[in-house]
């Protein structure tokens, strides 16, 4: 007989939304949540303990309620009334509008699981505090082996590891970076760097935001230059009104020339009435794992090519504190964003680390010193380069290929896995970051929770 119906090898965010999703559905099942946190619900993002680490989105684009868009609103509004997160109260905001700290948002993620539980005392979902590190198929499904040497068993296996984050994943190729760096979160650590010395921070994205707020919060006062490949800051999120979803009047939009022009046109109208350029691009998200989908191999390396970092910059914003803070840094001339490529790492010290980069524009090479560098450059998708044993596991069986750009791994639209030889998988699925090649934007609270729930109903 075996251990679990559905073992889910991730306790963060995608597993912690599958197992609520199949409480909430009739019947009665046997779910094992495989994950090495002591809490389920937090993973890599929400375990984030600082208050000044929030999310990057309000609470009314959070819910992790498919069919309650308000759900996280209503559940802040309650938790705000019983005393939590008293700071709350003096951004004057309505709290719909307010960007919860991380930590707050896996309290909430937590709770709604356990509601679902009680709800439906037939079925369990268990938590086994164990790592994962490797699948085989077995006589009625699949079987898993845990770091600690058990074997468990079940009809389905889902794989719902959500992010490998580049400053925590050791990484095949770039491994002796994050022996050298400083984790972007390690508020504590970077409070033993001298507090006016440099640091170099590789990467322009959201974990930048974040370990700029580190710093702050540890105290340093020094110059900090912040190195990416095209300098680009995340552009701050703001709250515009709404704006008529052009997309869906238009489906032969299929090109990334053709969106671009498209957003830009619908972008110039916004302009004209004096409404913020964010209102027609926020109308685009719901649109983009169809036209990702849809669109050929050509046109994909098209976009990751040419529009991808102009993609990431205006549409995966920073929350307005952390926009303040970079602007008050600039205006004290402590922060520097400089466009360079890291070419290696030179050499690392007492109280100093070195790297070469090359600047845009030059043909040669700079040796860069600082008192300690922190690796931002956010999130690895490609499996392969991960150099941790359950993903070499999977490619060494045959059991996972790499999804489309090399970005996670390929599955079916219905979350099952394709193999080595593209078959799919009837004991295998997926969800949420590893199927970033399939969907392009398959991290957002929103893109998890919808696949939760239709990946429920399929296993179900």
């Amino acid at each position: 007989m075996p251990d679990a119906d559905i073992l889910i090898i991730g306790g963060g965010l995608s597993g912690t939304l599958l197992a609520m999703q199949l409480l909430r559905l009739p019947g009665k099942r046997r779910v094992l949540v495989i994950e090495p946190r002591s809490e389920l619900g937090r993973g890599e993002a929400y375990s984030a303990t600082e208050r000044k680490h929030t999310l990057n989105a309000n609470a009314a684009r959070m819910s992790v309620d498919p069919d309650n868009p308000d759900d996280l609103t209503l559940w802040l509004q309650a938790y705000l009334a019983a005393g939590g997160w008293p700071e709350a109260d003096r951004l004057h905001l309505p709290v719909a509008e307010l960007f919860p700290p991380r930590g707050i948002f896996g309290l909430y993620v937590q709770q709604r699981l356990a509601e679902a539980q009680a709800l439906n005392p037939g079925s369990s979902v268990t938590h086994v505090q164990a790592e994962a590190v490797d699948v085989q198929p077995g006589d009625a499904g699949a079987q898993v082996l845990l770091s600690d040497g058990r074997l468990l068993s079940g009809r389905f296996v889902v794989l719902a590891t959500g992010v490998y984050a580049a400053s925590r994943t050791a990484q095949r190729e770039t491994g002796e970076l994050n022996a050298a760096a400083v984790d972007p979160w390690d508020v504590t650590a970077m409070r033993a760097l001298d507090p006016h010395g440099r640091v170099l921070i590789i990467g322009a994205g959201l974990t930048m935001v974040d370990a700029l707020v580190s710093l702050q919060l540890a105290g340093h006062r020094g110059p900090i230059d912040v190195l990416s490949r095209h300098g680009l800051l995340p552009h701050v999120r703001r709250q515009p009104p709404g704006w008529p979803d052009f997309l869906a009047a238009d489906t032969g939009l299929r090109s990334p020339l053709q969106l671009s022009r498209a957003l830009r046109a619908e972008c110039r109208k916004a302009a004209e009435r004096g409404i913020d350029w964010q209102a027609p691009l926020d109308t685009v998200r719901v649109h983009i794992g169809r036209l990702w989908s849809q669109a050929s191999e050509v046109q994909r390396r098209q976009f990751v090519r040419h529009l991808r970092p102009w993609w990431e910059s205006h549409h995966h914003r920073s929350p307005p504190q952390g926009a303040v803070l970079i602007e008050r840094l600039l205006d004290e001339g402590r922060l520097r964003i400089r466009a360079a490529t890291l070419q290696g790492l030179e050499a690392v010290g007492e109280g100093m680390v070195s790297i070469r980069v090359r600047f845009r524009g030059q043909a040669h090479s700079t040796r860069l010193e600082a008192a300690a560098l922190i690796n931002s450059t956010g999130i690895q998708y490609d499996w392969r380069k991960v150099d941790k044993s359950l993903p070499q596991k999977l490619f060494e069986r045959g059991l996972v290929q790499a999804g489309p750009l090399a970005l996670g791994i390929a599955a079916a639209p219905d979350g099952a896995v394709l193999g080595a030889d593209g078959e799919r998988s009837d004991y295998l699925f997926s969800l949420g970051p590893p199927l970033r090649g399939q969907w392009w934007e398959s991290t957002a609270v929103t893109d998890v929770a919808l696949q939760a729930k239709a990946l429920a109903q399929r296993l179900v």
